[in-house]
């Protein structure tokens, strides 16, 4: 997708409030027909940003762009950005094809492309059969498709969802996250979405653009930003890790738990604080060259697989996942975590 044409263009968007900075300068780009979430803890400036492209606050400096149009100025009713939101935003008092059709009415379109274009929509979230009934007969589940339906029936430029699916439990989450892709897959439509959930983020993104402190901390694929992360804190939040802090010294680095070698590309200079990301897949109860040892604190059964916890000799946590099948060492037990330096990512301090 690195050749397709910019959809959504975000150029020195900066907001404050007060002496509190919300954004800083920020500059990213968006790619037609991708979905790009925006992950972060509270308060990384991702609902900012999402609410400076929708309009709803005013930038303090920068431009934002939309199919090359300047839009920063322009009110939230006349930008072409669709929206959902977590609470699903339905009017009580219509049904769900009243509901799905609104935008179209709004928008003055006639009467029979409006039913048209309203049981195509329904159709593509699997909710036809239900056009005629109010949305306090239906499930959490079906309010959402309900909303997203709406959302896609005008085909606005850039659709925005913000924690769409925060209030429903895990395994509903994890199916609208397939229902989700698939509505992206058919109908290419470029969206932006807003979580803090990390396993939302690799599961549904085509980038995810990671926030913290106000500013872009890392933008790339889920693949990129899981198996390379270019700080400490990315490392951390997304995903399991283990992390060996220490200081470069001739071409290694000197930790609490021992000297280990470096990542063959990593970009090291001596003197320099650094940490070694290992992720749990990576490492394995062994001993030799590039190990350390460690206790078992906790074993974590999750069907699939099996999480070993682990406390290296300094206190510093690791934790490592047991190939399927393998009976996990008793809690308290002494063992030898090891890992290859080419699996491991040299992150700055």
């Amino acid at each position: 997708m690195s050749g397709t044409a910019v959809k959504l263009l975000v150029d020195g968007v900066s907001k404050r409030y007060g002496p509190v900075v919300a954004l800083e300068p920020t500059r990213l780009e968006v790619r037609a027909g991708e979905l790009l979430t925006l992950l972060g803890p509270s308060g990384s400036g991702k609902t900012t940003l999402l609410q400076l492209i929708c309009g709803l606050v005013e930038p303090e400096s920068g431009r934002i762009e939309v199919d090359g149009r300047d839009q920063t100025h322009t009110p939230v009713h006349q930008r072409d950005i669709g929206l959902v939101f977590q609470n699903y935003a339905l009017f009580p008092h219509l049904t769900v094809g009243e509901n799905v059709g609104f935008p179209l009415r709004m928008r003055g379109r006639p009467a029979a492309e409006i039913k048209s274009r309203v049981a195509a929509a329904l159709e593509m979230v699997r909710l036809g059969h239900l056009a005629a009934r109010f949305p306090r007969e239906l499930s959490g589940g079906q309010q959402q498709r309900v909303a997203l339906a709406r959302c896609f029936v005008y085909q606005p430029s850039v659709i925005l969802m913000d924690e769409p699916l925060g209030a429903l439990d895990k395994k509903l989450r994890e199916h609208m996250q397939i229902e989700i892709k698939r509505l992206h897959r058919e109908t290419g439509a470029t969206i932006v979405y807003v979580t803090h959930d990390q396993e939302e983020a690799l599961a549904l993104s085509d980038r995810i653009c990671l926030m913290n402190l106000a500013r872009i901390e890392q933008v790339g694929t889920p693949a990129e930003i899981y198996e390379r992360p270019r700080s400490a804190f990315a490392a951390d939040f997304i995903g399991l890790s283990t992390m060996l802090r220490g200081r470069l010294r001739t071409g290694a680095l000197d930790t609490p738990d021992g000297v280990f070698a470096l990542p063959p590309d990593a970009n090291a200079r001596d003197g320099d604080e650094a940490a070694l990301v290992i992720r749990p897949e990576r490492l394995t109860l062994d001993t030799g060259a590039n190990a350390a040892p460690a206790t078992v604190t906790e074993t974590v059964y999750a069907g699939a697989e099996t999480r070993l916890m682990l406390a290296l000799a300094s206190g510093t946590p690791a934790v490592l996942r047991l190939p399927v099948g393998a009976t996990p060492p008793h809690i308290g037990a002494a063992v030898t975590a090891r890992w290859e330096p080419a699996s491991a990512v040299l992150v700055p301090l």
